[in-house]
């Protein structure tokens, strides 16, 4: 690195850090995955433009002096004014910059002060979004859709009936290679799932008996083929997570058609939450739900069974203003009930 006379700068203790924390600490000790990595980037990248756009300082020249709690809060202040973020997204940026400071207190104790200052700076708090799940109907249809004629429609069919049968993430479908699947029994799936943790996922007959064909009419029980990704693209090679988001996307429009429904958005994670409700409907434990999922998080995998109450407690509250209400009498109209619970 040169500065304007030419002569040769050297990196600065933020520099230095950063790319120690990025290159060697998130993806070596803490074992993140690359999608990971890559968000805790974007969020430095964000920091250094309104360093230099707001401030006047230079990446070449920040130093961790700079980075202070008044800085970060003007950070992130800009990310809702100035760039619209919305809460949720204000609290990842944050999140990241509480990483890389956590990260740095044990590498440099001399600044355990600043790192705990911009460590107490507090998330903030929303309204949790409603949990949009699909109803066995509205699932049966979109699965109905690809046309099995030809072997793209195929190919489609199975992809979503396994996507909805394992719960599984995008990534982690997109992810599964031939060797991950055991079509004997028990037939399973194995996941490679986030911070490169894995899970097996047992499969249903009828995603087993498609998984079958499937297999074998893309020639993908050879031994040479064990390494291949399960589901690929014209070009031969793995979809990506957004070419899954577009087959998913399509379908569902056909679906709304066909049973005359609003237009909606469902996405991958639209039917893992499916997946979820539908376990925890038909009395399945948390616990199996998280296992399935592979919430590293029990509270993660409660947010369904939250979101299950509320909806059986609006159901209530409906039945009940059609109903007719029994008259009570009055507890403070009863003399021997209020003699006893004085006795209490």
């Amino acid at each position: 690195m040169f500065s304007r006379t030419g002569r040769r700068m050297k990196p600065t203790d933020f520099a230095t850090h950063l790319t120690r924390f990025l290159v060697e600490y998130l993806p070596a000790q803490r074992s993140v995955s690359p999608n990971t990595v890559k968000s805790y980037r974007d969020v430095f990248t964000l920091l250094l433009r309104f360093c230099r756009d707001n401030n006047g300082l230079n990446p070449e020249r920040l130093t961790l002096d700079h980075i202070d709690p008044k800085r970060v809060l003007a950070f992130l202040n800009h990310l809702e004014r100035e760039r619209h973020c919305g809460v949720r997204t204000r609290n990842h940026r944050l999140s990241a910059l509480h990483a890389f400071f956590r990260y740095l207190q044990t590498e440099d104790p001399g600044r355990l002060m600043q790192c705990q200052q911009i460590l107490a700076i507090p998330f903030q708090r929303f309204q949790r979004a409603e949990v949009r799940y699909l109803t066995p109907e509205e699932l049966a249809t979109i699965l109905a859709q690809p046309n099995l004629n030809i072997a793209e429609g195929r190919r489609d069919a199975v992809m979503l009936s396994l996507l909805y049968d394992t719960g599984a993430r995008v990534q982690e479908l997109v992810d599964i290679k031939v060797r991950d699947v055991r079509l004997e029994s028990p037939a399973q799936v194995l996941l490679h799932g986030k911070g490169k943790k894995t899970r097996v996922v047992p499969l249903l007959s009828g995603t087993v008996n498609l998984l079958t064909e499937y297999i074998h009419e893309h020639r993908l029980d050879k031994l040479d083929s064990q390494d291949l990704p399960l589901f690929q693209n014209r070009h031969r090679t793995k979809l990506s997570r957004s070419g899954v988001s577009y087959v998913l996307g399509k379908y569902a429009w056909q679906a709304n058609k066909v049973r005359a429904s609003p237009e909606q958005h469902i996405s991958p994670h639209t039917f893992r939450h499916t997946k979820a409700m539908h376990l925890l409907q038909a009395g399945n434990p948390i616990t199996t739900i998280q296992a399935i999922l592979g919430h590293a998080d029990l509270k993660t995998s409660a947010i369904y069974a939250s979101a299950d109450l509320e909806m059986k407690r609006a159901a209530l509250e409906k039945a009940a203003g059609t109903s007719p209400q029994p008259t009570l009498p009055s507890w403070k109209q009863d003399a021997n009930l209020m003699e006893w619970l004085r006795s209490l």
